[in-house]
């Protein structure tokens, strides 16, 4: 795989999106029903979630994402805001 093709695979289809919570930007791209990218763009402690995790103690390497986040990506789907690449 040439570093083009690299690049592409990791960073195509990107876009921004500001989480509806609390306006954080992260790039997302959704491959599938299922499966979502998530580019932070920022430190995730600039997300109230993870800078409360971060206040109890927790490690935020071990959350998957932030919730609040989720559903702001999946509004945005419904909403037509980003397509599914693969929505067989």
């Amino acid at each position: 795989m040439t570093t083009a093709e690299c690049t592409e695979f990791l960073a195509g289809g990107l876009r921004p999106h500001a989480c509806a919570s609390c306006g954080t930007w992260v790039l997302v791209k959704k491959n599938s029903v299922k499966h979502t990218s998530i580019q932070w763009t920022t430190d995730a402690g600039s997300c109230p979630v993870f800078a409360q995790e971060v206040a109890e103690g927790r490690n935020t390497a071990l959350l998957d994402t932030c919730p609040k986040l989720v559903d702001s990506i999946v509004a945005a789907v419904r909403d037509g805001e980003f397509g599914v690449l693969d929505a067989g």
